[in-house]
């Protein structure tokens, strides 16, 4: 998906999608469960097959155990690819959770529970659940960017007018009973990192930058105050002067705000409701779609099988007591 930026400069596709498959092509890979776990099987473990609780690789397959088809002859445990990873004790077959990982790869903007449950013949409820746990298993790495960087903040949820009478904040401002995220672009890389913080002072911000970027590090931000002073050598573009970039310089912000643009087109487009205590967990599932653009399909597929290893997320911890502001519809 295009973005057109505004001033005088390159218009690249920054968030663009390398090759992807049909879905003619994903039935043909998956038809069946026997097929799908194989396939699992093969990414989590291109070197062989190992156990998930000792690292040890003296396994037995092919056993007796309903479930698990692999026991371990060093620590005598069962397991399967499920274990120790973002599916386990799940009830849902192989083929199914396929199928929703290329959903969520393939979808710019993000694909709802509501559509998830659909597409796969499960419940909205299980399929929510699902969904988390993929996005748990993209927790995004800190990353230190070293080059030439945008920062911006983004501020997400619903407008006051929309709100009920009683829930309305009246505290001014469009950004009122909204969330702050901040984010870095780094240019030579293209890839993003990006935060939920409670606010938008400079101690909050800049504490973000210096955190994700090295001291050789050139900042590009807009005219905000929190950024006075920040330590590191600052490109300024102010857009109360409706000035985007800078030719001379460079200076920009409009990357960064491109990635902000997805996720609030998803926000109303596609999730309408999002609680803030899930909110980090959906930044981070656009943050790893951006940053893993440039691979194939089946390439972020597997690199979900492999970053949801260890990444076990339990429902009562998922539905736990959320966060009191939530998010209205927008």
């Amino acid at each position: 998906m295009a973005f057109i930026y505004r001033g005088q400069m390159n218009h690249e596709n920054v968030f663009d999608m390398s090759t992807q498959l049909s879905i003619l092509q994903l039935m043909d890979m998956f038809p069946d469960d026997e097929t799908a776990e194989r396939w699992f099987v093969s990414k989590r473990w291109p070197d062989g097959v190992c156990c998930p609780h000792c690292q040890s690789k003296n396994v037995q397959e092919k056993t007796t155990h309903p479930r698990m088809p692999f026991r371990c002859r060093t620590c005598r445990k069962f397991f399967s690819v499920k274990s120790n990873c973002f599916m386990e004790n799940s009830k849902i077959g192989y083929r199914a959770w396929a199928l929703a990982i290329y959903l969520m790869i393939s979808h710019v903007k993000g694909v709802s529970s509501l559509q998830l449950h659909k597409e796969l013949g499960v419940a909205q409820e299980t399929a929510w659940f699902m969904e988390h746990r993929i996005r748990n298993a993209w927790d995004a790495d800190s990353i230190k960017f070293s080059g030439e960087v945008e920062v911006d903040e983004c501020f997400i949820g619903g407008l006051e007018r929309n709100k009920h009478a009683n829930k309305r904040l009246r505290q001014g401002g469009g950004t009122a009973g909204k969330f702050v995220v901040v984010g870095v672009y780094d240019r030579d890389s293209r890839m993003v990192a990006a935060k939920v913080v409670e606010d938008t002072k400079s101690t909050t911000l800049q504490k973000f930058v210096t955190e994700h970027t090295t001291r050789e590090a050139i900042v590009n931000t807009d005219e905000a105050r929190a950024y006075w002073g920040l330590p590191r050598r600052r490109k300024v573009v102010d857009h109360q002067a409706k000035q985007y970039s800078i030719p001379e310089t460079g200076a920009t912000t409009n990357r960064i705000e491109s990635f902000w643009a997805i996720i609030k087109r998803a926000y109303k487009g596609t999730y309408h409701w999002m609680s803030g205590k899930h909110l980090q967990r959906y930044v981070d599932e656009f943050v790893w779609r951006a940053n893993n653009r440039e691979l194939d399909a089946e390439d972020r597929m597997a690199q979900t099988v492999r970053d949801g290893v260890g990444k076990r997320l339990r429902y009562k911890d998922l539905i736990a007591e959320a966060d009191k502001r939530l998010l209205c519809r927008a």
